[in-house]
């Protein structure tokens, strides 16, 4: 069924459950894993470096980060006995959900799986979302990973919630 997975990392709890989902699944078909890891430095630059700094001090750091991230990721699922390979790509002015739908069109991948955060409402609009994004344009199917511990807790306080409400509601006995 699957023999190319595309696992977009960034170090996140989501991105590392990702992986853990996309490790199961590489398992299950005997698929390879390419991890993907997409350093966007002008993001965390504040405009006041020299371009002397930002060469020399700042895109050197962010390379480092991406690639030691991308070297644990892969000796994790190398110790299971998988086929890894890893990518580091640059965003240069473009989005990471580009990045990540124009590799999965280039190199034929049967799948991409990607954490999200599940931010909704007015965090959803300020920070935007890859993983949306990367659903609505990459050309394979994606399979989006949420911390479901976050979601057990917010519907259990939900429940409580409720629970709560209800007991403090009038009733007709």
């Amino acid at each position: 069924m699957y023999t190319k997975l595309l696992v977009p990392i960034d170090g996140s709890r989501t991105s590392l459950l990702a992986l853990a989902q996309a490790s199961y699944l590489a398992k299950l078909t005997g698929a390879s894993i390419e991890l993907l890891h997409v350093v966007n430095a002008l993001e965390y630059s504040n405009g006041f470096e020299s371009p002397r700094a930002y060469i020399k001090k700042v895109r050197p750091y962010f390379l480092k980060v991406g690639n030691d991230l991308l070297d644990n990721a892969r000796v994790l699922l190398e110790a299971q006995e998988l086929n890894v390979t890893i990518v580091l790509v640059e965003a240069e002015g473009k989005r990471v959900s580009e990045h990540i739908a124009d590799h999965a069109a280039k190199c034929q991948f049967d799948l991409i799986i990607l954490g999200t955060h599940g931010r909704r409402g007015v965090q959803r609009l300020l920070l935007g979302s890859d993983a949306e994004q990367v659903a609505r344009i990459a050309p394979v199917p994606v399979m989006l990973v949420r911390d479901v511990n976050t979601q057990a807790i917010s519907r259990t306080l939900d429940k409580e919630m409720i629970k709560g409400a209800a007991l403090k509601q009038p009733t007709d006995e």
